[in-house]
């Protein structure tokens, strides 16, 4: 890739001192709990770091390998699923193995301006990670590294421009969650705020007692035409199959679809991922769930219970588990969906009428028939349904397009920074140094310092770093890691 007038390509090792940390041995307390910070890969967030959740003793440095990071230094995790993931040390600190730091050449390049070109490489430096379980990068690949350098007050200009766009993203990002959060949550009460409303118009009066033995302040308070009935009153509910290890060997037993809870969510049902399940014929038979049925999960976490949705039929034969309640409205004496969104909006009722185990919670088979529905006049069922469905449809559209425009602030991120490391982000300037001329006076100071540094020993020693390896032919271009293809004008 061509470089702008003024541009050199350069390697991460020719612009930054490279160096990682350690840990002191665990187990010993007088290591940990210091007042030396030490840096974690959980500790970066891709934003300046002024705190950690750690801290070790001079002890624990002194015995280890960890060492003091320069404040300045660019952090970057090395290590499983955090690999690139970035810092800027805004004071001095420590790291561990996990963790290496790039000390910038000040003269050179900003600090800013390879903490975000190492940003816009992260998933190329993903990829060259070795090892199965816990993938991890090397300084060897990191220092090998290609970088564009721009003059340094090019830099910095290329730095305000990405962190000014990147504000302004960052701002959207944030109302664009919040609205997603937002309608999400309106959508979980929407159904409990329309069914305590009655559609005709009318001055409100008091709504009908509840069943005789219920917590009223567990209830929401209906229109005076609607009426109470128990769960039981106007369904037949049933528990389903439980799942025999030795039944599920005996190839003589049909083999049928069968619903966990993972199927069972708030308000729909995940039909992803369906089981299998073998039984006697006349079981599958029994446990045959029916269009309009209404499933409500019986275990899980205690906020769960009762939670479900309608069935439709989507496959048919299929049968549910035990911790799945299935119940089956007689005399259609209300809407499906009326049902499932009540039960799905009355947390708090099945939270105190459920028990809770060390790790899950479950509601009885008898409790749940014991469950308070309000009924609403047959013809205005249909209505309420309407209603609630319209006022869905918006807030799904509302999520829909918010998730979209996250989509494409991802996308805008990737092409600001494509820009910003091809120049195509500011303008040049003829009258700056170019940045080859910087590049080679500071290798040359290198050299310098690594001759005077053999002729003041004794025993003169091979220098760290070769003539080779300061050495990058800058008449060459050589090639970037891959880079994004997709731009979007700014």
């Amino acid at each position: 890739m061509a470089l702008p007038a003024g541009w050199t390509w350069a390697t991460l090792g020719d612009v930054a001192t490279w160096g990682s940390g350690g840990t002191p041995k665990s187990g010993v307390s007088h290591y940990y709990g210091g007042d030396i910070p030490w840096v974690v890969s959980g500790d970066l967030n891709d934003k300046p770091i002024y705190t950690v959740t750690s801290t070790i003793t001079t002890d624990g440095l002194n015995s280890s390998s960890a060492k003091w990071v320069p404040e300045g230094s660019v952090l970057i995790a090395m290590y499983g699923a955090t690999i690139g993931k970035l810092a800027i040390a805004e004071r001095p600190l420590t790291t561990n193995q996990a963790v290496a730091f790039a000390t910038p050449h000040q003269k050179l390049i900003d600090k800013k301006f390879l903490f975000w070109y190492l940003r816009s490489q992260r998933e190329d430096l993903r990829k060259t990670g070795k090892g199965g379980a816990q993938p991890n990068i090397s300084q060897t690949i990191l220092k090998a590294w290609p970088i564009p350098i721009p003059p340094l007050a090019e830099q910095h200009r290329i730095v305000e421009v990405i962190e000014d766009h990147l504000s302004r993203l960052d701002t959207a990002e944030r109302l664009v969650n919040f609205t997603i959060s937002r309608a999400r949550r309106l959508r979980e009460s929407v159904s409990s705020i329309t069914l305590g409303y009655s559609v005709p118009s009318g001055k409100p009066s008091a709504s009908p007692p509840a069943p005789s033995g219920t917590d009223d302040g567990l209830l929401p308070n209906v229109p005076p035409s609607w009426s109470w009935k128990r769960l039981e009153e106007i369904a037949d509910i049933v528990g389903g199959v439980t799942k025999d290890k030795k039944k599920q060997s005996d190839p003589s037993l049909p083999e049928v679809p069968y619903l966990r809870v993972a199927n069972v969510q708030r308000g729909k049902l995940d039909l992803s991922e369906v089981s299998v399940i073998r039984v006697p014929e006349a079981k599958a038979l029994q446990l045959a769930l029916k269009d309009g049925d209404v499933l409500l999960n019986e275990g899980g976490d205690r906020d769960k219970l009762g939670r479900g949705w309608v069935w439709e039929n989507q496959i048919p034969g299929a049968i549910h588990q035990n911790h799945v309640f299935r119940a089956r409205i007689r005399n259609r004496t209300i809407h499906p969906k009326l049902l499932s969104w009540y039960a799905n909006n009355t947390a708090r009722w099945f939270e105190i009428n459920g028990k809770q185990s060390v790790n899950l919670a479950s509601i009885s088979l008898s409790k749940i028939k014991q469950l308070p529905v309000p009924i609403p006049p047959l013809d205005e069922q249909g209505t309420i349904v309407e209603r609630i469905e319209d006022q869905l449809s918006v807030l799904d559209a509302a999520v829909s397009l918010s998730q979209q425009a996250l989509i494409k602030a991802k996308i805008l991120r990737r092409s600001l920074l494509n820009r910003a490391f091809t120049g195509q982000l500011v303008l040049q300037d003829p009258a700056e140094e170019p940045s080859s001329a910087l590049l080679d006076r500071i290798r040359a100071e290198r050299e310098n310092q690594g001759s005077k540094s053999k002729k003041s020993t004794r025993r003169p020693r091979r220098t760290t770093i070769s003539k080779n390896a300061l050495s990058l032919p800058l008449t060459s271009t050589p090639p970037l890691a891959k880079t994004v293809q997709q731009e979007l004008p700014l």
